[in-house]
């Protein structure tokens, strides 16, 4: 199947020669480890040109990330990583747009994108890496960690509920939303590679243990939570995906596997029918649209 992402833009390269010289520096033990092999498995399997590839990220630890991967690439600032990735696919819908972040980057001081990010259905894949903590910044709670959480900022334990970005991204509309385990990395690979393929905004969380500062949810207790979306699970109905993770929170399981997938329009076929309809070609300046708007 060819990338919905990447058009003719494929070779034939193995996941060694999608690292580059630089070595991953996270803790040992650190769920992004597999993430990270995870994304080099699935861009070899789709044979991913690293001249077309884009690697975006906003600040974390999960968002170093595109430091170890051969491709274009950003480091934006926290949390804006959504929308400078959809102005590089909007100038750009050839290449391949991959967006790396963390619970905190996505769903903080970034969560006000999310959701645009969604509705517009903009054709990237975003891999969040959700270890339920701030890890760069040694260790206060996200929006994901749990009440029971004792960190710098809850000593205590926490007084918020923890948000699902999963449950999130499905309620505001995003295209694909999957859910997986840092340390599953078939897995996490096939997730990775489907939502690459799909055309439009693919959302992917991935449960990634941090062994430094979170030791309520590390690998042992994702493992043992985790429960693979039924064969018979109807991928195409927002409701059933919604029922399998509001069950999961009553039940303390979590879902994993692909949960939500549907095929519409993306914003860059909205933006190439709009410079159609102002009587333009595939060079017409967006610019003369918008003098076209002024009064």
């Amino acid at each position: 199947m060819s990338c919905a992402q990447t058009h003719l833009h494929q070779v034939a390269l193995e996941t060694k020669d999608y690292k580059t010289d630089a070595k991953p520096f996270w803790c040992p033990g650190c769920g992004d480890h597999g993430v990270l092999t995870a994304m080099y498995k699935a861009l070899a399997e789709i044979g991913v040109d690293p001249n077309y590839l884009v690697n975006i990220s906003g600040i974390g630890c999960s968002s170093r990330l595109p430091y170890f991967v051969r491709s274009y690439k950003m480091h934006t600032l926290h949390g804006r990583a959504g929308p400078v990735a959809t102005g590089v696919q909007l100038a750009r819908p050839d290449l391949a747009i991959l967006v790396n972040g963390g619970d905190g980057d996505g769903f903080s001081i970034g969560g006000g994108h999310m959701p645009h990010l969604a509705r517009k259905n903009v054709n990237m894949t975003y891999v969040l890496m959700d270890n339920r903590i701030y890890g760069l910044t040694k260790g206060q709670v996200s929006p994901t960690s749990q009440r029971k959480m004792k960190a710098y900022t809850t000593p205590y334990g926490g007084v918020e509920e923890p948000m699902d970005p999963v449950l999130y991204m499905l309620t505001y509309g995003a295209s694909f939303v999957a859910q997986s385990l840092a340390t599953n990395v078939k897995m996490t690979a096939q997730l990775i590679k489907d939502g690459m393929e799909h055309k439009g905004f693919a959302f992917i969380s991935v449960l990634s243990q941090c062994p430094t500062f979170n030791v309520i949810d590390d690998a042992k207790y994702f493992k043992g939570a985790a429960e693979e979306v039924s064969p018979d699970h109807d991928v195409t109905s927002v409701d059933a995906a919604m029922h399998v993770v509001n069950v999961g929170h009553e039940t303390g399981r979590i879902p994993v596997g692909l949960l939500y997938r549907q095929e519409r329009p993306t914003l860059d076929e909205y933006m190439a029918d709009l410079v159609k309809q102002a009587g333009g070609g595939p060079d017409y300046d967006l610019r003369k649209i918008i003098d076209l708007a002024r009064p």
